[in-house]
């Protein structure tokens, strides 16, 4: 088997355990094939000689910012063929002030609702933990990334997502209408999607707060199988 070249981009807002959350994929892209290679820093992604050999990338960054070089390099990497995967913030709320990231990556983090009014919140993350269910799409039932998932619970944050009708959504989630909230009823958005860019596939998971969220087994089997999923195939 070819060996396949993985990089994992790291960093950000250190609450979504970045290092923690990409280490426990570590061994199970190397099992697949996989030399994995591990930065700190999305500078990386200005260095066209080394990106030319990355056949997946896999960022968890949350927040923070991204060079005008680095991110063309990211979007130029995508465009020639080089999958890219990642997860919640790491992925849908990364680099706020790039209007071409945001379009590379088809979906904006925009809010997460409290489980309690503003003046009950306790200042802690969990006032963000809601009881929620991942509904799969009819086309998430057949598609490689979420085959063999079903329908599922999770309480951690459920993202609020700003999104476009490109995305190929596998699978959503409903924001429920709480009597303080100033929504009027529920709302749908996607928790699982993916998206052509050029010759590269991108996957986006919106559940995967943190390592015990990652570790749940049907988000694991569709990060798992999104990365499978999403590089660049190997050359025979």
């Amino acid at each position: 088997m070819t060996t396949r070249n993985a990089l994992i981009v790291r960093g950000g807002w250190d609450g979504h355990m970045p290092v923690e959350t990409t280490d426990s994929f570590v061994g199970f892209l190397e099992d697949h094939g996989f030399s994995v290679v591990i930065e700190e820093s999305n500078e990386v992604y200005a260095d066209a000689e080394r990106m030319a050999g990355v056949d997946l990338i896999v960022q968890v960054v949350t927040m923070s910012e991204i060079s005008k070089e680095a991110l063309a390099g990211l979007i130029a990497t995508v465009r020639a063929g080089t999958g890219m995967v990642g997860w919640h913030g790491g992925i849908a709320d990364s680099y706020r002030n790039s209007a071409d990231y945001l379009q590379l990556i088809g979906g904006q983090f925009a809010h997460h609702a409290s489980v309690r009014p503003p003046e009950e919140a306790t200042g802690e993350q969990s006032d963000n933990y809601e009881d929620y269910t991942v509904n799969i799409t009819d086309l998430g039932r057949s598609h490689p990334v979420t085959a063999g998932v079903d329908d599922f619970e999770l309480t951690t944050e459920q993202y609020w997502v700003l999104s476009d009708e490109y995305n190929q959504v596998l699978a959503t989630t409903t924001q429920a209408k709480r009597d303080w909230d100033a929504w009027d009823r529920p709302v749908t958005f996607p928790a699982v999607w993916t998206r052509q860019w050029g010759k590269g596939r991108i996957v986006v998971s919106t559940p995967g707060h943190r390592l015990e969220i990652v570790q749940d087994p049907s988000v694991r089997k569709i990060i798992e199988q999104g990365l499978l999923w999403a590089a660049r195939p190997a050359a025979d």
